[in-house]
Protein backbone atom coordinates (compact mmCIF):
# COMPACT_ATOMS: atom_id res chain seq x y z
CA UNK A 1 0.00 0.00 0.00
CA UNK A 2 1.41 3.06 -0.65
CA UNK A 3 2.57 5.46 1.98
CA UNK A 4 1.50 9.52 2.57
CA UNK A 5 1.12 12.20 4.74
CA UNK A 6 -2.17 12.35 6.20
CA UNK A 7 -2.25 15.63 4.92
CA UNK A 8 -1.33 14.23 1.26
CA UNK A 9 -4.18 12.00 1.30
CA UNK A 10 -6.60 14.44 2.46
CA UNK A 11 -6.11 16.61 -1.14
CA UNK A 12 -6.06 13.48 -2.87
CA UNK A 13 -9.10 12.78 -1.42
CA UNK A 14 -10.63 16.80 -2.23
CA UNK A 15 -9.84 15.78 -6.17
CA UNK A 16 -11.39 12.67 -6.81
CA UNK A 17 -14.45 14.00 -5.12
CA UNK A 18 -14.22 16.60 -7.30
CA UNK A 19 -12.71 19.59 -5.74
CA UNK A 20 -11.18 21.90 -8.33
CA UNK A 21 -10.81 24.70 -6.68
CA UNK A 22 -10.15 26.45 -2.76
CA UNK A 23 -10.00 29.40 -0.91
CA UNK A 24 -7.78 30.10 1.89
CA UNK A 25 -5.38 31.98 3.91
CA UNK A 26 -2.16 29.62 5.37
CA UNK A 27 -0.51 29.95 8.41
CA UNK A 28 1.70 27.59 10.65
CA UNK A 29 -0.76 24.81 11.72
CA UNK A 30 -1.80 24.25 8.14
CA UNK A 31 0.97 24.55 6.31
CA UNK A 32 1.36 20.51 6.15
CA UNK A 33 -1.55 20.97 4.19
CA UNK A 34 -1.07 23.22 1.95
CA UNK A 35 2.83 21.55 1.09
CA UNK A 36 0.61 18.58 0.18
CA UNK A 37 -1.32 20.96 -1.82
CA UNK A 38 1.14 22.55 -4.15
CA UNK A 39 3.01 18.94 -4.14
CA UNK A 40 0.10 17.08 -5.41
CA UNK A 41 -1.53 20.05 -8.20
CA UNK A 42 -5.08 19.76 -9.51
CA UNK A 43 -6.49 21.88 -6.92
CA UNK A 44 -6.17 25.96 -7.62
CA UNK A 45 -5.90 28.09 -4.65
CA UNK A 46 -6.97 31.79 -4.30
CA UNK A 47 -5.52 33.44 -1.60
CA UNK A 48 -7.94 35.47 0.15
CA UNK A 49 -7.52 38.35 2.47
CA UNK A 50 -9.53 37.79 5.28
CA UNK A 51 -10.66 34.13 6.52
CA UNK A 52 -14.02 35.26 6.52
CA UNK A 53 -13.57 36.17 3.09
CA UNK A 54 -12.46 32.83 2.18
CA UNK A 55 -15.44 31.16 3.80
CA UNK A 56 -17.95 33.61 1.51
CA UNK A 57 -15.69 33.04 -1.29
CA UNK A 58 -17.06 28.98 -1.03
CA UNK A 59 -20.06 29.68 -0.35
CA UNK A 60 -20.22 31.46 -3.80
CA UNK A 61 -18.60 28.83 -5.93
CA UNK A 62 -20.80 26.48 -5.09
CA UNK A 63 -24.00 28.09 -5.53
CA UNK A 64 -22.73 28.64 -8.83
CA UNK A 65 -22.90 25.45 -10.86
CA UNK A 66 -24.98 22.56 -9.61
CA UNK A 67 -22.11 20.20 -8.06
CA UNK A 68 -19.72 22.45 -6.46
CA UNK A 69 -18.62 22.20 -3.57
CA UNK A 70 -16.13 25.12 -1.88
CA UNK A 71 -13.31 24.73 0.29
CA UNK A 72 -12.10 27.28 2.60
CA UNK A 73 -8.50 26.86 4.14
CA UNK A 74 -7.39 28.71 7.09
CA UNK A 75 -4.75 27.55 10.25
CA UNK A 76 -5.64 26.94 13.67
CA UNK A 77 -7.19 29.41 16.30
CA UNK A 78 -8.73 33.11 14.71
CA UNK A 79 -8.62 31.43 11.11
CA UNK A 80 -11.58 28.97 11.88
CA UNK A 81 -13.52 31.69 14.21
CA UNK A 82 -13.25 33.69 11.39
CA UNK A 83 -15.09 30.76 9.04
CA UNK A 84 -18.23 30.47 11.71
CA UNK A 85 -19.97 33.50 10.31
CA UNK A 86 -19.57 31.50 6.49
CA UNK A 87 -20.47 28.24 8.60
CA UNK A 88 -23.79 30.16 9.51
CA UNK A 89 -24.61 31.58 5.96
CA UNK A 90 -24.18 28.29 4.50
CA UNK A 91 -26.01 25.92 6.74
CA UNK A 92 -28.63 28.49 7.14
CA UNK A 93 -29.05 28.20 3.35
CA UNK A 94 -28.70 24.71 2.80
CA UNK A 95 -25.45 25.20 0.57
CA UNK A 96 -21.93 22.32 0.96
CA UNK A 97 -18.66 24.24 1.57
CA UNK A 98 -16.03 21.99 3.11
CA UNK A 99 -13.96 24.10 5.81
CA UNK A 100 -10.07 22.71 7.01
CA UNK A 101 -8.26 24.12 9.63
CA UNK A 102 -5.15 23.81 11.47
CA UNK A 103 -4.67 23.45 14.78
CA UNK A 104 -2.03 22.85 17.53
CA UNK A 105 -0.02 19.43 17.93
CA UNK A 106 -2.62 16.95 20.03
CA UNK A 107 -0.36 16.40 23.11
CA UNK A 108 -0.62 20.46 23.58
CA UNK A 109 -4.53 20.61 22.86
CA UNK A 110 -5.76 20.60 26.32
CA UNK A 111 -2.89 23.26 27.42
CA UNK A 112 -3.97 26.25 25.98
CA UNK A 113 -1.14 25.97 23.56
CA UNK A 114 -0.98 29.13 21.04
CA UNK A 115 -4.32 29.38 18.80
CA UNK A 116 -5.40 25.96 20.19
CA UNK A 117 -9.14 26.52 20.31
CA UNK A 118 -11.50 24.29 20.36
CA UNK A 119 -12.96 24.80 16.97
CA UNK A 120 -15.32 21.81 16.28
CA UNK A 121 -17.32 22.54 19.46
CA UNK A 122 -18.08 26.14 18.29
CA UNK A 123 -18.56 25.45 14.66
CA UNK A 124 -21.30 21.88 15.90
CA UNK A 125 -24.09 24.20 15.53
CA UNK A 126 -23.33 25.96 12.51
CA UNK A 127 -22.39 22.57 11.15
CA UNK A 128 -23.33 19.42 9.49
CA UNK A 129 -20.54 17.70 11.44
CA UNK A 130 -17.38 19.30 13.24
CA UNK A 131 -14.68 17.18 14.06
CA UNK A 132 -10.93 17.54 15.06
CA UNK A 133 -9.16 14.20 13.98
CA UNK A 134 -7.19 12.92 16.61
CA UNK A 135 -5.67 9.98 14.80
CA UNK A 136 -3.36 10.35 11.30
CA UNK A 137 -5.09 7.16 9.97
CA UNK A 138 -8.69 8.04 10.43
CA UNK A 139 -8.20 11.11 7.86
CA UNK A 140 -9.25 9.37 4.71
CA UNK A 141 -12.62 8.19 6.41
CA UNK A 142 -13.10 11.70 7.74
CA UNK A 143 -13.14 13.28 4.32
CA UNK A 144 -15.30 10.68 2.94
CA UNK A 145 -17.69 10.73 5.32
CA UNK A 146 -17.68 14.81 5.29
CA UNK A 147 -18.15 14.87 1.01
CA UNK A 148 -21.07 12.51 1.66
CA UNK A 149 -23.00 14.40 4.85
CA UNK A 150 -22.67 17.58 2.18
CA UNK A 151 -24.39 16.11 -0.25
CA UNK A 152 -27.13 13.60 1.61
CA UNK A 153 -29.98 14.63 2.90
CA UNK A 154 -30.47 18.77 3.63
CA UNK A 155 -27.03 20.03 2.00
CA UNK A 156 -24.79 21.99 4.47
CA UNK A 157 -21.06 22.55 5.62
CA UNK A 158 -18.67 20.68 7.08
CA UNK A 159 -15.35 21.48 9.12
CA UNK A 160 -12.29 19.20 9.31
CA UNK A 161 -10.19 20.58 11.82
CA UNK A 162 -6.31 18.95 11.84
CA UNK A 163 -3.64 19.27 14.16
CA UNK A 164 -0.32 19.30 12.97
CA UNK A 165 0.77 16.15 13.74
CA UNK A 166 -1.89 14.49 12.34
CA UNK A 167 -1.27 16.24 8.69
CA UNK A 168 2.21 14.96 9.05
CA UNK A 169 2.40 11.30 9.86
CA UNK A 170 2.80 9.44 7.85
CA UNK A 171 -0.52 6.32 6.60
CA UNK A 172 -1.14 3.85 4.35
CA UNK A 173 -3.26 5.34 1.46
CA UNK A 174 -4.04 4.43 -2.12
CA UNK A 175 -5.65 7.22 -3.81
CA UNK A 176 -6.63 4.57 -6.64
CA UNK A 177 -8.50 2.46 -4.38
CA UNK A 178 -10.74 5.75 -3.26
CA UNK A 179 -14.22 6.10 -3.94
CA UNK A 180 -17.03 8.20 -2.33
CA UNK A 181 -19.53 7.39 -0.57
CA UNK A 182 -23.05 6.66 -2.35
CA UNK A 183 -25.48 9.93 -1.42
CA UNK A 184 -28.82 9.29 -0.07
CA UNK A 185 -31.75 11.29 -0.67
CA UNK A 186 -35.58 10.81 0.12
CA UNK A 187 -37.47 9.93 -2.47
CA UNK A 188 -41.27 10.69 -2.50
CA UNK A 189 -43.29 7.57 -3.46
CA UNK A 190 -46.47 7.70 -6.11
CA UNK A 191 -49.14 7.09 -3.70
CA UNK A 192 -48.13 10.45 -2.06
CA UNK A 193 -47.65 12.20 -5.09
CA UNK A 194 -50.92 11.27 -6.29
CA UNK A 195 -52.74 12.76 -3.04
CA UNK A 196 -50.95 15.87 -3.36
CA UNK A 197 -51.77 16.02 -7.04
CA UNK A 198 -55.52 15.37 -5.98
CA UNK A 199 -55.81 18.29 -3.60
CA UNK A 200 -53.96 20.51 -6.21
CA UNK A 201 -56.68 19.34 -8.78
CA UNK A 202 -59.91 20.10 -6.33
CA UNK A 203 -58.91 23.86 -5.64
CA UNK A 204 -59.46 26.76 -7.69
CA UNK A 205 -56.77 28.84 -7.51
CA UNK A 206 -53.48 26.85 -6.83
CA UNK A 207 -50.17 28.66 -6.56
CA UNK A 208 -47.03 26.46 -6.51
CA UNK A 209 -44.04 27.78 -4.23
CA UNK A 210 -40.20 27.15 -5.77
CA UNK A 211 -37.75 27.19 -3.39
CA UNK A 212 -33.85 26.81 -3.40
CA UNK A 213 -34.27 23.40 -3.42
CA UNK A 214 -35.20 23.11 -6.68
CA UNK A 215 -32.61 25.04 -7.55
CA UNK A 216 -30.25 22.58 -5.14
CA UNK A 217 -31.78 19.57 -6.06
CA UNK A 218 -30.87 20.93 -9.99
CA UNK A 219 -34.64 20.57 -10.50
CA UNK A 220 -35.68 23.93 -12.14
CA UNK A 221 -36.74 22.29 -15.71
CA UNK A 222 -38.93 19.52 -13.93
CA UNK A 223 -40.88 22.05 -11.69
CA UNK A 224 -41.70 24.66 -14.60
CA UNK A 225 -42.74 21.17 -17.05
CA UNK A 226 -44.90 21.06 -13.79
CA UNK A 227 -45.95 24.41 -13.77
CA UNK A 228 -47.04 24.20 -17.41
CA UNK A 229 -48.35 21.08 -17.95
CA UNK A 230 -50.73 21.99 -15.02
CA UNK A 231 -51.56 25.55 -15.77
CA UNK A 232 -50.72 26.54 -12.46
CA UNK A 233 -48.76 29.86 -11.16
CA UNK A 234 -45.36 29.93 -9.77
CA UNK A 235 -44.55 31.81 -6.75
CA UNK A 236 -40.65 31.66 -6.06
CA UNK A 237 -39.15 32.55 -2.82
CA UNK A 238 -36.20 34.78 -2.57
CA UNK A 239 -33.80 31.27 -2.88
CA UNK A 240 -35.78 29.83 -5.60
CA UNK A 241 -36.06 32.97 -7.88
CA UNK A 242 -34.75 32.49 -11.13
CA UNK A 243 -36.44 28.70 -11.10
CA UNK A 244 -38.52 29.93 -14.03
CA UNK A 245 -37.93 32.73 -15.98
CA UNK A 246 -39.37 36.20 -14.69
CA UNK A 247 -40.95 36.80 -17.93
CA UNK A 248 -43.00 33.33 -18.23
CA UNK A 249 -46.61 33.79 -18.42
CA UNK A 250 -46.98 31.07 -15.11
CA UNK A 251 -44.52 33.73 -12.79
CA UNK A 252 -46.81 34.88 -10.63
CA UNK A 253 -43.93 37.24 -8.54
CA UNK A 254 -42.15 36.72 -5.20
CA UNK A 255 -44.11 36.86 -2.04
CA UNK A 256 -43.41 38.89 1.73
CA UNK A 257 -42.68 41.56 3.47
CA UNK A 258 -39.84 42.90 1.44
CA UNK A 259 -38.43 41.15 -0.97
CA UNK A 260 -41.72 40.74 -2.97
CA UNK A 261 -43.63 42.25 -5.67
CA UNK A 262 -47.24 43.88 -5.60
CA UNK A 263 -48.65 41.41 -7.75
CA UNK A 264 -46.64 38.25 -5.85
CA UNK A 265 -48.92 39.30 -2.43
CA UNK A 266 -51.96 40.18 -3.74
CA UNK A 267 -51.51 36.68 -6.51
CA UNK A 268 -51.22 34.78 -3.40
CA UNK A 269 -54.01 36.87 -1.31
CA UNK A 270 -56.72 35.31 -3.83
CA UNK A 271 -55.51 31.65 -3.54
CA UNK A 272 -56.54 28.52 -1.71
CA UNK A 273 -54.05 26.22 -2.49
CA UNK A 274 -50.18 25.80 -1.74
CA UNK A 275 -47.65 23.54 -3.19
CA UNK A 276 -44.55 24.34 -1.51
CA UNK A 277 -41.53 22.56 -2.63
CA UNK A 278 -37.97 22.72 -1.15
CA UNK A 279 -38.72 25.75 0.91
CA UNK A 280 -38.90 26.58 4.48
CA UNK A 281 -41.91 29.08 5.12
CA UNK A 282 -39.43 31.83 5.91
CA UNK A 283 -41.26 34.56 7.76
CA UNK A 284 -39.74 37.32 5.99
CA UNK A 285 -41.54 35.51 2.99
CA UNK A 286 -44.80 34.42 5.56
CA UNK A 287 -44.99 37.04 7.43
CA UNK A 288 -47.97 36.75 9.99
CA UNK A 289 -49.15 33.50 9.88
CA UNK A 290 -53.04 33.85 10.31
CA UNK A 291 -52.94 36.26 7.19
CA UNK A 292 -50.57 33.84 5.09
CA UNK A 293 -52.42 30.53 6.07
CA UNK A 294 -55.75 31.39 6.27
CA UNK A 295 -58.47 30.10 3.49
CA UNK A 296 -55.65 28.23 2.28
CA UNK A 297 -55.11 23.99 2.32
CA UNK A 298 -51.46 23.59 2.44
CA UNK A 299 -48.94 20.30 0.97
CA UNK A 300 -45.17 21.03 2.00
CA UNK A 301 -42.08 18.65 -0.05
CA UNK A 302 -39.21 19.31 1.89
CA UNK A 303 -35.76 16.85 1.87
CA UNK A 304 -35.60 17.14 5.78
CA UNK A 305 -38.44 15.35 7.34
CA UNK A 306 -37.96 17.84 10.76
CA UNK A 307 -38.65 20.74 8.50
CA UNK A 308 -42.37 19.67 7.82
CA UNK A 309 -44.53 21.30 10.70
CA UNK A 310 -41.68 23.60 11.98
CA UNK A 311 -43.54 26.90 11.05
CA UNK A 312 -47.36 25.63 10.61
CA UNK A 313 -48.92 22.48 9.97
CA UNK A 314 -49.11 21.42 6.06
CA UNK A 315 -52.54 19.26 5.24
CA UNK A 316 -50.11 17.19 3.81
CA UNK A 317 -46.35 16.69 3.95
CA UNK A 318 -44.02 14.93 2.12
CA UNK A 319 -40.21 13.81 2.78
CA UNK A 320 -38.47 14.08 -0.66
CA UNK A 321 -35.86 15.66 -2.80
CA UNK A 322 -36.84 18.42 -4.82
CA UNK A 323 -35.93 16.36 -8.30
CA UNK A 324 -37.62 13.06 -6.70
CA UNK A 325 -40.74 14.31 -6.26
CA UNK A 326 -41.23 16.63 -8.89
CA UNK A 327 -40.33 13.45 -11.35
CA UNK A 328 -43.35 12.17 -9.79
CA UNK A 329 -45.06 15.47 -9.89
CA UNK A 330 -44.87 15.16 -13.91
CA UNK A 331 -45.41 11.91 -14.25
CA UNK A 332 -48.42 11.98 -12.52
CA UNK A 333 -50.11 14.81 -14.25
CA UNK A 334 -48.59 13.95 -17.88
CA UNK A 335 -51.07 11.06 -17.17
CA UNK A 336 -53.80 12.79 -16.37
CA UNK A 337 -53.79 15.53 -18.68
CA UNK A 338 -53.25 12.97 -21.86
CA UNK A 339 -56.88 11.34 -19.52
CA UNK A 340 -58.31 14.48 -19.63
CA UNK A 341 -57.85 14.90 -15.91
CA UNK A 342 -56.68 18.58 -15.05
CA UNK A 343 -58.45 21.31 -14.32
CA UNK A 344 -58.21 24.44 -17.12
CA UNK A 345 -56.28 26.83 -15.31
CA UNK A 346 -56.19 29.66 -17.81
CA UNK A 347 -58.49 31.98 -16.32
CA UNK A 348 -56.59 32.05 -13.11
CA UNK A 349 -53.17 32.32 -14.49
CA UNK A 350 -54.04 35.39 -16.57
CA UNK A 351 -55.90 37.10 -13.67
CA UNK A 352 -52.16 36.54 -12.13
CA UNK A 353 -50.36 38.11 -15.13
CA UNK A 354 -53.41 41.01 -15.41
CA UNK A 355 -52.21 42.19 -11.34
CA UNK A 356 -48.98 42.39 -12.68
CA UNK A 357 -49.63 44.55 -15.75
CA UNK A 358 -51.21 46.48 -12.96
CA UNK A 359 -50.01 46.27 -9.43
CA UNK A 360 -46.30 48.01 -10.04
CA UNK A 361 -43.91 50.14 -8.52
CA UNK A 362 -42.36 53.51 -9.78
CA UNK A 363 -38.77 53.19 -10.74
CA UNK A 364 -38.37 55.92 -13.31
CA UNK A 365 -37.11 59.06 -11.38
CA UNK A 366 -34.83 62.35 -12.65
CA UNK A 367 -33.97 63.36 -9.35
CA UNK A 368 -30.14 64.18 -8.14
CA UNK A 369 -29.10 62.68 -6.17
CA UNK A 370 -30.33 59.42 -7.72
CA UNK A 371 -33.41 57.83 -6.25
CA UNK A 372 -32.69 53.70 -6.19
CA UNK A 373 -35.05 53.05 -8.01
CA UNK A 374 -33.57 54.56 -10.75
CA UNK A 375 -30.61 52.55 -11.28
CA UNK A 376 -32.18 48.92 -11.02
CA UNK A 377 -34.61 50.26 -14.03
CA UNK A 378 -31.02 51.04 -15.59
CA UNK A 379 -29.62 47.89 -14.64
CA UNK A 380 -32.53 46.25 -16.59
CA UNK A 381 -31.04 48.03 -19.58
CA UNK A 382 -27.64 47.15 -19.16
CA UNK A 383 -27.79 43.39 -18.10
CA UNK A 384 -29.16 41.02 -19.97
CA UNK A 385 -30.99 37.28 -19.08
CA UNK A 386 -27.13 35.64 -18.65
CA UNK A 387 -26.41 38.16 -15.83
CA UNK A 388 -25.60 36.29 -12.20
CA UNK A 389 -26.46 39.27 -9.24
CA UNK A 390 -24.72 38.22 -6.23
CA UNK A 391 -25.87 40.30 -3.18
CA UNK A 392 -26.91 39.39 0.83
CA UNK A 393 -28.57 42.48 2.72
CA UNK A 394 -29.90 45.84 2.86
CA UNK A 395 -31.90 47.82 1.58
CA UNK A 396 -30.24 47.94 -1.97
CA UNK A 397 -31.15 43.79 -1.81
CA UNK A 398 -34.76 44.04 -0.71
CA UNK A 399 -35.39 46.55 -3.58
CA UNK A 400 -33.20 44.95 -6.24
CA UNK A 401 -35.72 42.15 -5.43
CA UNK A 402 -38.28 44.26 -6.21
CA UNK A 403 -37.15 45.45 -9.26
CA UNK A 404 -34.78 43.50 -11.01
CA UNK A 405 -35.38 40.54 -12.96
CA UNK A 406 -33.97 37.43 -12.82
CA UNK A 407 -34.42 34.20 -16.16
CA UNK A 408 -32.33 31.30 -14.74
CA UNK A 409 -31.87 29.36 -11.72
CA UNK A 410 -28.57 30.28 -10.05
CA UNK A 411 -28.72 33.77 -10.96
CA UNK A 412 -29.73 34.86 -8.41
CA UNK A 413 -26.78 34.34 -6.08
CA UNK A 414 -28.56 35.51 -2.13
CA UNK A 415 -27.78 35.19 1.07
CA UNK A 416 -31.03 34.24 2.33
CA UNK A 417 -31.31 33.58 5.80
CA UNK A 418 -28.17 34.64 7.54
CA UNK A 419 -27.69 37.86 5.39
CA UNK A 420 -24.61 39.05 7.13
CA UNK A 421 -22.84 42.50 5.86
CA UNK A 422 -19.40 41.96 3.79
CA UNK A 423 -20.35 38.58 1.90
CA UNK A 424 -21.32 40.44 -1.19
CA UNK A 425 -17.33 41.25 -2.59
CA UNK A 426 -16.02 37.97 -1.22
CA UNK A 427 -19.09 35.67 -2.84
CA UNK A 428 -18.70 37.33 -6.05
CA UNK A 429 -15.20 36.38 -6.28
CA UNK A 430 -16.21 33.19 -5.83
CA UNK A 431 -19.14 33.12 -8.03
CA UNK A 432 -16.81 34.28 -10.86
CA UNK A 433 -13.92 31.61 -10.59
CA UNK A 434 -17.08 28.99 -11.06
CA UNK A 435 -17.74 30.86 -14.23
CA UNK A 436 -15.24 33.37 -14.95
CA UNK A 437 -16.52 33.99 -18.98
CA UNK A 438 -20.29 34.60 -17.10
CA UNK A 439 -21.33 38.20 -16.60
CA UNK A 440 -21.45 38.36 -12.79
CA UNK A 441 -22.99 41.64 -10.69
CA UNK A 442 -22.57 42.62 -7.10
CA UNK A 443 -24.74 44.72 -5.56
CA UNK A 444 -24.18 46.48 -2.28
CA UNK A 445 -25.06 49.54 -0.16
CA UNK A 446 -22.45 51.40 0.97
CA UNK A 447 -21.77 49.42 4.36
CA UNK A 448 -21.93 45.72 3.35
CA UNK A 449 -19.71 47.13 0.70
CA UNK A 450 -16.90 48.52 3.39
CA UNK A 451 -17.26 45.39 5.61
CA UNK A 452 -14.74 43.53 3.30
CA UNK A 453 -13.55 46.07 0.92
CA UNK A 454 -10.01 44.66 1.07
CA UNK A 455 -11.13 41.19 -0.42
CA UNK A 456 -11.04 43.18 -3.85
CA UNK A 457 -7.29 43.22 -4.22
CA UNK A 458 -7.98 39.24 -4.53
CA UNK A 459 -10.21 40.19 -7.74
CA UNK A 460 -6.61 42.08 -8.75
CA UNK A 461 -4.40 39.68 -7.55
CA UNK A 462 -6.19 36.56 -9.59
CA UNK A 463 -7.75 38.14 -12.24
CA UNK A 464 -11.31 37.63 -11.07
CA UNK A 465 -13.78 40.36 -13.54
CA UNK A 466 -16.94 41.25 -12.48
CA UNK A 467 -18.76 44.69 -12.17
CA UNK A 468 -20.04 45.68 -8.44
CA UNK A 469 -22.81 47.95 -8.35
CA UNK A 470 -22.74 50.16 -5.40
CA UNK A 471 -24.99 52.18 -4.20
CA UNK A 472 -24.19 54.89 -1.71
CA UNK A 473 -26.49 56.80 0.70
CA UNK A 474 -23.77 56.69 3.32
CA UNK A 475 -26.37 55.25 6.08
CA UNK A 476 -27.52 51.84 7.48
CA UNK A 477 -30.63 52.28 5.49
CA UNK A 478 -32.29 49.35 6.29
CA UNK A 479 -31.53 49.98 10.08
CA UNK A 480 -32.47 53.53 9.92
CA UNK A 481 -35.97 52.49 8.30
CA UNK A 482 -36.35 50.15 10.94
CA UNK A 483 -35.75 52.38 13.82
CA UNK A 484 -38.84 54.67 12.54
CA UNK A 485 -40.95 52.43 14.47
CA UNK A 486 -38.56 53.78 17.75
CA UNK A 487 -38.75 57.34 16.39
CA UNK A 488 -34.76 57.18 16.28
CA UNK A 489 -31.90 58.00 13.85
CA UNK A 490 -29.46 56.72 16.29
CA UNK A 491 -26.05 55.20 14.82
CA UNK A 492 -27.01 54.76 11.82
CA UNK A 493 -25.63 57.85 9.90
CA UNK A 494 -22.06 57.15 7.99
CA UNK A 495 -21.82 60.97 6.77
CA UNK A 496 -18.62 63.02 7.45
CA UNK A 497 -16.57 65.40 5.25
CA UNK A 498 -13.53 63.59 4.03
CA UNK A 499 -10.69 65.80 3.92
CA UNK A 500 -9.00 64.42 1.38
CA UNK A 501 -12.27 63.87 -1.25
CA UNK A 502 -14.19 67.94 -0.58
CA UNK A 503 -16.05 66.76 -3.39
CA UNK A 504 -17.75 64.41 -2.10
CA UNK A 505 -19.74 66.58 0.69
CA UNK A 506 -20.61 64.76 3.61
CA UNK A 507 -20.93 61.30 1.64
CA UNK A 508 -17.58 60.25 3.77
CA UNK A 509 -15.27 57.42 2.41
CA UNK A 510 -13.93 58.01 -0.82
CA UNK A 511 -14.55 54.72 -2.46
CA UNK A 512 -13.38 55.44 -5.84
CA UNK A 513 -9.78 55.91 -4.29
CA UNK A 514 -10.21 53.04 -2.10
CA UNK A 515 -11.34 50.87 -4.63
CA UNK A 516 -8.01 51.89 -7.56
CA UNK A 517 -5.69 51.60 -4.60
CA UNK A 518 -6.76 47.88 -3.86
CA UNK A 519 -5.69 47.44 -8.00
CA UNK A 520 -9.26 47.27 -9.29
CA UNK A 521 -11.41 49.86 -11.63
CA UNK A 522 -14.34 52.34 -10.44
CA UNK A 523 -16.41 55.07 -11.96
CA UNK A 524 -18.35 57.11 -9.59
CA UNK A 525 -21.98 58.53 -11.14
CA UNK A 526 -23.90 61.32 -9.95
CA UNK A 527 -26.89 61.77 -12.51
CA UNK A 528 -29.51 59.14 -13.93
CA UNK A 529 -28.48 59.88 -17.11
CA UNK A 530 -24.58 58.60 -16.29
CA UNK A 531 -26.06 55.08 -15.18
CA UNK A 532 -26.21 53.25 -18.54
CA UNK A 533 -23.23 54.39 -20.07
CA UNK A 534 -21.58 53.59 -16.92
CA UNK A 535 -22.62 50.13 -16.82
CA UNK A 536 -21.45 49.67 -20.36
CA UNK A 537 -18.09 50.84 -19.65
CA UNK A 538 -17.63 48.64 -15.98
CA UNK A 539 -18.46 45.65 -18.85
CA UNK A 540 -15.65 46.76 -20.96
CA UNK A 541 -13.38 47.84 -18.43
CA UNK A 542 -13.95 44.18 -16.80
CA UNK A 543 -13.33 42.22 -19.84
CA UNK A 544 -10.22 44.21 -20.73
CA UNK A 545 -8.43 44.50 -17.57
CA UNK A 546 -9.65 41.11 -15.82
CA UNK A 547 -10.35 42.72 -12.48
CA UNK A 548 -13.58 43.86 -10.64
CA UNK A 549 -15.28 47.18 -11.64
CA UNK A 550 -17.34 49.42 -9.60
CA UNK A 551 -20.23 51.80 -10.08
CA UNK A 552 -20.72 53.79 -7.34
CA UNK A 553 -24.05 55.28 -7.76
CA UNK A 554 -24.48 58.64 -5.31
CA UNK A 555 -28.08 58.33 -4.12
CA UNK A 556 -30.20 60.37 -2.16
CA UNK A 557 -29.53 60.21 1.60
CA UNK A 558 -32.72 58.54 2.61
CA UNK A 559 -35.63 56.67 0.29
CA UNK A 560 -37.64 54.14 2.13
CA UNK A 561 -38.20 51.21 0.35
CA UNK A 562 -41.83 49.53 0.43
CA UNK A 563 -41.87 46.97 3.25
CA UNK A 564 -44.80 45.70 5.87
CA UNK A 565 -43.72 44.98 9.56
CA UNK A 566 -46.04 42.43 10.12
CA UNK A 567 -47.82 41.06 6.84
CA UNK A 568 -48.25 40.17 3.36
CA UNK A 569 -51.71 42.31 3.33
CA UNK A 570 -50.05 45.60 4.46
CA UNK A 571 -47.59 46.47 2.93
CA UNK A 572 -46.43 50.22 3.11
CA UNK A 573 -45.42 51.24 0.15
CA UNK A 574 -43.64 55.01 1.04
CA UNK A 575 -43.08 56.17 -2.35
CA UNK A 576 -45.18 57.19 -5.28
CA UNK A 577 -46.15 54.08 -7.63
CA UNK A 578 -46.08 53.53 -10.78
CA UNK A 579 -49.17 55.00 -12.73
CA UNK A 580 -48.37 55.02 -16.83
CA UNK A 581 -45.97 53.10 -18.19
CA UNK A 582 -42.96 55.80 -18.39
CA UNK A 583 -43.25 54.95 -14.90
CA UNK A 584 -42.07 51.61 -14.77
CA UNK A 585 -40.34 51.27 -18.40
CA UNK A 586 -38.35 48.63 -17.69
CA UNK A 587 -40.96 46.36 -16.21
CA UNK A 588 -41.95 42.76 -17.19
CA UNK A 589 -45.32 43.57 -18.40
CA UNK A 590 -46.26 47.07 -19.63
CA UNK A 591 -48.49 48.64 -17.18
CA UNK A 592 -52.02 49.01 -17.83
CA UNK A 593 -54.52 51.00 -15.76
CA UNK A 594 -57.87 49.80 -14.94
Amino acid sequence: MPRMTAARAAVEILKREGVSNAFGVPGAAINPFYAALKASGGVNHTLARHVEGASHMAEGYTRAAAGNIGVCIGTSGPAGTDMITGLYSAIADSVPILCITGQAPTAVLHKEDFQAVDIASIAKPVTKAATTVLEAAQVPGVFQQAFHLMRTGRPGPVLIDLPIDVQLTEIEFDPELYEPIPVHKPAASRKQIERAVAMLNASERPLLVAGGGIINADAAELLVEFAELTGVPVVPTLMGWGILPDDHELNAGMVGLQTSHRYGNANFLESDFVLGIGNRWANRHTGKLDVYTQGRTFVHVDIEPTQLGKIFAPDLGIASDAKAALELFVEVARELKAAGGLKDRSAWAASTQERRATLQRRTHFDNVPLKPQRVYEEMNRAFGPETRYVTTIGLSQIAGAQMLHVYKPRHWINCGQAGPLGWTIPAALGVATADPEGTVVALSGDYDFQFMLEELAVGAQHRIPYVHVLVNNSYLGLIRQAQRNFDIDFQVNLEFENLNSPELGVYGVDHVKVVEGLGCKAIRVTEPDQLLPAFEEAKKLAAEFRVPVVVEAILERVTNIAMSGSDIASVNEFEDLATEASHAPTAIRPLTTT
